[in-house]
């Protein structure tokens, strides 16, 4: 009697220390976040972005949650009759045939056994060819069941990410994401690693909530029958008083999961930022500071996957005590019942074999019903995790719609303008400006140029240029020559005035570093037109080769022998190169307008000259940002900025001519 004393004490302790160890976590990781928030301080704006976006969205079990899941099982499920609800059928009709398997399993190994101990040699061999028989069956149900759960996981992840990217990629709100909002600093992660780790979650989920859930139901029916309703009412009792403790226990995991998705998010953008812009930080000898970068964030990783994993640890005990330990516990209490009581009326009709047969099937059935309940209870830590990601993916959705619909946050305001100009960041609304689609003219009309910030560039733009009328625009950097371009383009919103222009089809952006596309040669002229949209057009090879002549770049179709010929074009093309095959491509559109920023730094006068010339002959009207002073004859207006919030707009004679260089 002592020792079972001192082994139920000891019990106790164990649950009892476990449950401090928790508390303690919580408190250190509290304390934690606190330092982290303090050392963030003066870092990166990612960081800043994401430690906000973390703390402004909860994630945790309960109404939020069941409606953000809801909302987002109607995009991946999104009609009663389709493919993923037959997949859904198909997982649960193999969840109720296994189940029935399990039962058949438990009451056919029990006649064997029976066999064995009552040593008949016929009931055996009969019992154990019926096992022989159903052992196909058996494993084709548990295949065809990991075939829907595979299946439904991809298809859910297709529907998901084709939702997300039909918004991601509406428009420019790609482009609106990483440079006019500042919630979501890791789009990559979200789209690829969260996506997949949420449709996973979600099959598990439903997976090991309705096997265990069927389970608890027939083995209730079965279990009534031969030892009483008691027995289960007591185990059902038992998950519900469990349930809610381990519940409240488990809150923080789904904040944890959000925290470490973003920590990784971070980690995996600071190594990407390496391989972007190798060249330039091997010019500057920079891999020492980007080392201490990378480790200064993947250090921050490490930290919260230490506490994440100590948390994860002191659970699991709590968990396997009361989800699995107890629960056997209690079963064998339960299921004892009916036969240590000797007043039983099982006693009096019952043959000893039959009492241990009754045991056994009882014994296994409670057994597997523990089991289930335990699961059931494990179930609500995938839940709680789930719930991490469900506000990732909610929190990206919710910004996908702002941004499509013209709303955005940013909070990086410059502190100078915000407290010298305070009156002026009320006028100024972003999107408040009005956008005239008319064809051969480009007019401000009293339009502020401002950044998404806030910072006004110059306060009231107005100037007109028609098609045929070339302009060079010039200033010091920073004087916002980049922003008119991004207004132009409709890439950043119209702080009031009105702007007429053609529509964004007939206006042509040629960067300094032009963008070579993934794909064959052809597709490096007619981007981002197909193949099919080019012979719709009615454009043929032929001609394409005359653009390229034009630029003098034929020499890479004979070196490659075909249009078809796909190469890294990026590293193949030299910087002269790619600039002349970027203009070999507005050659191919030939647009209304077009905004030529630095993109002949690279070629030579002579090639410069021509491709201008050409301009004007095919009727191409140009903006052009540079520097060179050759240039200024194939234009007849100026556009000057100052930098300090005045422009001058006016005609080029010769003394602006050196005026300008």
């Amino acid at each position: 009697m002592a020792a079972l004393s001192k082994y139920v004490t000891a019990k106790n302790s164990s649950i009892a220390g476990g449950i401090l160890l928790v508390l303690y976590l919580l408190k250190q990781r509290r304390r934690t976040s606190k330092q982290d928030r303090s050392a963030r301080k003066g870092s990166s704006d990612l960081l800043l972005n994401t430690e906000k976006d973390g703390r402004k969205d909860r994630a945790a079990v309960d109404k939020v949650f069941f409606l953000r899941i809801l909302r987002i099982l109607g995009i991946m499920v999104p009609r009663v009759f389709c493919k993923e609800t037959g997949y859904l059928i198909l997982i649960a009709a193999m969840l109720v045939a296994r189940t029935y398997c399990d039962v058949w399993m438990i009451q056919n190994g029990t006649m064997i056994e029976s066999a064995i101990i009552g040593r008949s040699t016929k009931d055996f061999k009969t019992f154990l060819f019926s096992f022989i028989k159903f052992m196909p069956l058996i494993a084709l149900v548990n295949n065809f069941l990991k075939l829907g759960l595979n299946e439904l996981k991809l298809r859910f992840r297709e529907r998901l990410t084709k939702n997300l990217y039909d918004q991601y990629l509406q428009g420019f709100t790609y482009y609106k994401m990483g440079n006019l909002d500042n919630r979501i600093a890791n789009a990559d992660q979200l789209l690829t690693q969260d996506v997949e780790k949420f449709c996973n979650s979600v099959v598990d989920l439903y997976s090991n909530l309705s096997k265990p859930l069927l389970d608890i139901g027939l083995y209730i029916f079965k279990l009534t029958s031969a030892i009483g309703a008691q027995g289960p009412a007591i185990m059902m009792a038992y998950l519900l008083i469990s349930g809610l403790f381990l519940t409240r226990l488990r809150r923080p995991i789904g904040k944890m999961t959000v925290t470490e998705q973003r920590y990784e998010g971070e980690y995996r953008y600071v190594n990407s930022r390496l391989i972007t812009n190798s060249e330039e930080i091997a010019f500057y000898n920079g891999n020492m500071r980007e080392k201490q970068t990378i480790y200064a964030t993947f250090k921050k990783l490490v930290d919260h996957l230490h506490n994440f994993i100590f948390f994860r640890f002191s659970m699991g005990f709590i968990d396997s005590i009361i989800a699995k330990y107890v629960a056997t516990v209690v079963g064998y209490l339960v299921v004892s019942r009916p036969f240590l009581n000797l007043a039983h009326p099982r006693h009096l009709h019952s043959t000893h074999s039959e009492l241990l047969e009754d045991y056994y099937q009882s014994g296994r059935m409670l057994l597997r019903m523990s089991q289930a309940l335990g699961r059931i209870v494990l179930a609500g830590r995938e839940m709680t995790r789930l719930s991490g990601f469900t506000a990732r993916i909610t929190e990206l959705m919710k910004v996908l719609k702002d941004l499509n619909t013209g709303r955005y946050e940013r909070t990086m305001v410059s502190h100078q303008e915000k407290e010298s100009d305070t009156a002026e960041k009320v006028v100024l609304v972003p999107g408040s400006g009005k956008i005239i689609n008319r064809d051969n003219i480009i007019k401000f009309d009293h339009t502020p140029l401002a950044t998404p910030n806030g910072d006004v560039l110059i306060r009231d733009l107005s100037f007109e240029v028609r098609s045929g009328t070339n302009v060079l625009v010039c200033g010091p950097n920073g004087c916002g020559k980049s922003s008119l371009f991004r207004v132009l383009g409709e890439l950043w919103p119209l702080f009031g005035g009105h702007l007429t222009k053609p529509e964004r089809g007939k206006l042509f952006y040629v960067p300094q570093r032009p963008y070579m596309t993934l794909g064959s040669l052809r597709d490096q002229v007619i981007y981002p037109d197909t193949l099919e949209e080019q012979r719709r057009k009615g454009i043929s090879d032929q001609v394409l080769k005359e653009y390229l002549d034009n630029v003098q770049l034929g020499h890479i179709l004979d070196r490659e022998g075909s249009w078809d010929t796909v190469q890294d074009w990026m590293d193949v093309l030299s910087g002269g190169e790619k600039q002349r095959m970027a203009m070999a491509r507005l050659f191919y559109h030939k647009p209304q307008f077009a905004i030529l920023d630095e993109c002949t730094s690279a070629v030579s006068v002579d090639v410069e000259d021509y491709i201008y010339s050409h301009c004007r002959t095919v009727g191409i009207t140009l903006f052009t940002v540079s520097h060179r002073k050759s240039l200024w004859k194939h234009h007849e207006y100026y556009l000057h900025m100052d930098g300090r919030g005045n422009y001058d707009f006016k005609p080029i004679t010769e003394e602006t001519v050196e005026f300008g260089s």
